[in-house]
């Protein structure tokens, strides 16, 4: 589905001269509003002194991403190379490992809930937040919500997310509104879901007295976040908009510049794929090819 948007791409940049440039115009981010003027950060809060790298997928899945590609040691030990790749790239930003867990999985059939879509066992979520812990990183869990309603779903997690070092991915592309069947087409997130979701994870923040969550929001195309600039800002919450594509980098580029530049929100990310990017012979972007970037990402995804 993401490669849809590679023909509404085509006509964004007005010339080859403009394209060279794409997503690496600083006087362009600062016109688009960059830096965001957002509350000052509580006391422990990753962003945006650190940048969090991740590696993404399910256990249950080789498909998914390199999280459950490759054996646990493999996957542990990779991920710790990126980090490294990212700490001598950019000292200036200490480089988090981070695993993100896709814990509610869109799928091509209604299930047991009715909502295409299934959540994982708390056993697996245990189990990988303690492979984040095991290289002293910081876990993700990922919500794709089918045709549920995030209410419903957000907090089935409250048992993990009160940890200090569980943060919360939203993934639009699986939230069916219309309901259709996740795959068929792309879905959407409004500013009132993630507003939602952000209120919610400030009151775990203030009960349990925890450091900021991040809320990573994965995004590809416009429609996937609609009225961006109603999403509220908190202290207790740090929110990412992630350039969720795959392709080629300057597409990639593209993408990023047309929807995560133009449509400033707080801090951004940025997503590679190890085969996607890569299998049309593309190499695949390095950490000095997004610290090109403006702004720069602050999170990593690997998927």
């Amino acid at each position: 589905m993401k490669a849809i948007r590679i023909a509404a791409l085509a006509a964004l940049l007005a010339s080859p001269a403009a394209a060279q440039r794409a997503g690496e115009d600083a006087d362009y981010a600062r016109r688009m509003g960059w830096p965001v003027a957002g509350p000052r950060a509580l006391p422990g809060a990753l962003l945006p002194s650190k940048r969090i790298v991740c590696y993404y997928g399910n256990p249950a899945s080789r498909r998914m991403g390199i999280l459950g590609e490759v054996p646990k040691p493999e996957m542990l030990r990779r991920l710790r190379g990126e980090v490294a790749r990212w700490n001598q790239a950019d000292p200036a930003h200490p480089a988090v490992p981070c695993l993100h867990l896709v814990a509610t999985v869109a799928q091509a059939e209604r299930g047991t809930s009715g909502h295409y879509r299934t959540i994982v066992r708390d056993s697996t979520v245990r189990m990988v937040h303690g492979w984040a812990r095991e290289v002293d990183g910081v876990f993700f869990v990922d919500l794709q919500i089918g045709t549920d309603n995030l209410r419903n779903i957000l907090p089935r997690f409250e048992w993990i997310l009160r940890e200090r070092d569980v943060h919360l991915g939203l993934d639009p592309e699986f939230s069916m509104k219309t309901g259709a069947r996740p795959g068929t087409r792309i879905g959407t997130m409004s500013a009132a879901d993630i507003n939602y979701a952000t209120e919610y994870l400030a009151g775990l923040v203030r009960k349990y007295n925890l450091p900021p969550k991040v809320v990573v929001v994965h995004r590809f195309t416009r429609a996937m976040v609609t009225s961006s600039s109603s999403i509220r800002l908190r202290p207790e919450t740090q929110v990412v908009i992630d350039m969720d594509g795959w392709g080629p980098p300057q597409l990639k580029r593209d993408s990023y510049k047309a929807f995560i530049v133009r449509e400033p929100v707080q801090y951004t990310g940025f997503k590679l794929f190890y085969k996607n990017d890569t299998k049309a012979g593309h190499p695949l972007m390095s950490p000095r090819d997004l610290l090109r970037l403006e702004p720069k990402p602050l999170y990593i995804q690997y998927q």
